[in-house]
């Protein structure tokens, strides 16, 4: 078994990821959606966890061997940066969505110097605008953009086609398209249930359920 697909296998067990075709969910966007991730879940799992967190470090030990910080994005990657940084005995710091408006008016909390490595540690990549607004905060502070590790990845193109733009290269424990093919591996998701999965990604937001399911 691939890792990825070791991972995908994890997130479907503990239900941090749930399909269904038949009754979407709805996200902050607007959007309806066949799939929704939380892998905040993963944490109330102790191995589950200590796998995930070791499938993240091999990561950015394999493919980002120049990471002098590690930054979590708040709130969802802080405590998976926080984690992987402990591991690999590196500087953590995390990234606000904006600047506090209160203290000292932070946006990136943890010490730091210009100039440095740093990975960007999220929990899943959807259009990656959080993410990329993250990078931007941080090369505004002086640091410079290693990559960003996450556990999961949607796979749209506008995210992909973002973040090449942005020259940030990304790296996914797992993605969409490993996770619904496991699922029908498993019998939980039918042929049809599939052709509309893949059809959702394409064009997420003008999808709709359709009414065989």
């Amino acid at each position: 078994m691939t890792n990825e697909k070791a991972v995908a296998e994890k997130l479907l067990e503990i239900q941090a990821i749930k399909l269904s075709p038949e009754k979407p969910f709805t996200w902050a966007s607007g959007w309806k959606s066949p799939i929704y991730c939380d892998n905040r879940k993963i944490l109330s799992f102790p191995h589950i966890r200590e796998f995930i967190k070791s499938e993240m470090c091999n990561q950015i030990f394999e493919e980002f061997p120049e990471a002098e910080y590690l930054a979590g994005v708040a709130t969802a990657g802080i405590a998976w940066g926080a984690m992987a940084a402990d591991q690999l005995k590196l500087p953590f710091i995390y990234v606000r969505s904006k600047p506090k408006e209160h203290g000292m008016g932070n946006q990136i909390e943890g010490y730091y110097q210009e100039g440095k490595q740093v990975v960007i540690i999220e929990d899943l990549i959807s259009t990656g605008k959080s993410s990329l607004a993250v990078a931007q905060a941080l090369k505004a502070a002086g640091l410079q953009i290693a990559g960003l590790v996450s556990i999961f990845n949607y796979g749209f193109d506008e995210a992909a086609k973002a973040f090449t733009a942005e020259g940030i290269k990304t790296r996914s424990l797992t993605d969409y398209s490993t996770l619904i093919a496991l699922a029908v591996e498993k019998g939980s998701v039918n042929a049809a249930q599939y052709e509309t999965l893949v059809k959702w990604r394409e064009d997420p937001s003008n999808w709709k359920a359709v009414s065989y399911f």
